[in-house]
């Protein structure tokens, strides 16, 4: 009898990564493509199809596949954006007996997790929370969008060092380099002018969380207005962390805490982050065990009902 395949996919809005195991847990191959984020009619679709397909026949080229005949005995996607769109379309590409289609969120979770209870913290553009207890119970907090959120985010940093530019700017706020440092970074004459270019298209939300990178090196500099920044995102990606850990785990039940997303590669964020949620008794704050697109695999193996513990799983950093 031919032993089983399983696919795990990760769709985002920067690429694509496909990862194929066998049915001992062992990563045989992985395959990227571009993104797919969006899979609306016309250019979304054939977009969102060919970055799939083309991550999966590599993945396939990778193992020793033949893409053309492969069937999965259990394949998971997770998609940026959400499944709503996307389940038919999947399924008209894939041969496999069993597939799920969820949030690009949720298998982020699996893959730190290594598919046990616990939570992660995501911080990139956005922000949110997100967990799952050993009962399967999920839970989640923030994730609500730039305007109404996103505390502790790229974008959240890089607005409030606006902010603090236009203070100092102004003469109602304390010096900071921070001002210099957007001004140089952007080619803006006053933090005024720059506050305006913000809000065309000329700044995407992606763009503006790029410059937050300018706030760590401020900091690592000795600003203090920077510092504080840092610190009060680590705070607020903290606060969301509890929320979560409060609906999922008793008070001093182990939970396993993961921080992911570029923010947490300042030092300064990360080192506050694990200081304040690893003082919570029971908590334990690691790094994630595994990446996206083999949380998917994970959950893969899952739907056929099989428990293995994954081994070789490759490096998904870009």
């Amino acid at each position: 009898m031919t032993e089983k395949l399983f696919l795990g996919v990760d769709g985002g809005q920067s690429r694509t990564t496909a990862m194929i195991g066998d049915g001992r847990g062992r990563v045989l191959g992985m395959g990227l493509a571009g993104p797919c984020n969006h899979a609306s009619a016309g250019e979304g679709r054939a977009k969102l199809e060919n970055a799939v397909r083309d991550s999966v026949r590599q993945a396939c080229e990778a193992a020793g596949l033949d893409f053309a005949v492969v069937r999965f005995g259990g394949a998971c996607l997770g998609f940026s954006g959400g499944p709503d769109d996307k389940e038919e379309i999947v399924k008209a590409l894939l041969r496999a007996e069993r597939v799920k289609v969820t949030d690009d969120a949720w298998i982020a979770l699996i893959g730190a997790t290594g598919g046990e209870a616990g939570l992660i913290v995501i911080s990139g553009t956005g922000s949110i929370a997100l967990g799952r207890n050993a009962a399967g119970r999920k839970a989640r907090a923030g994730g609500w969008g730039y305007v109404f959120g996103d505390e502790g985010s790229a974008f959240d940093i890089t607005r409030k060092a606006l902010r603090a530019s236009l203070r100092y700017e102004e003469g109602w706020g304390p010096a900071t380099s921070l001002r210099g440092r957007l001004l140089d970074a952007s080619g803006a004459t006053t933090a005024n002018e720059l506050l305006h270019r913000f809000y065309t298209p000329e700044f995407t939300r992606p763009q503006m969380a790029r410059l937050a990178k300018l706030v760590d090196e401020a900091a690592d500099a000795g600003d203090a207005v920077a510092a504080s920044i840092l610190v009060k995102a680590a705070g607020a990606l903290t606060a969301l962390a509890e929320a979560v850990r409060k609906q999922l785990f008793r008070a001093r039940e182990t939970a396993l805490v993961c921080p992911i997303g570029g923010v947490f590669r300042s030092t300064m964020v990360r080192e506050n982050f694990s200081h304040i949620a690893g003082g919570v008794a029971g908590t334990t704050v690691a790094e994630a065990k595994h990446g996206p697109a083999a949380g998917a695999l994970i959950e893969a193996y899952s739907l056929a009902g099989v428990h293995v513990p994954l081994e070789g799983a490759p490096d998904e950093k870009p």
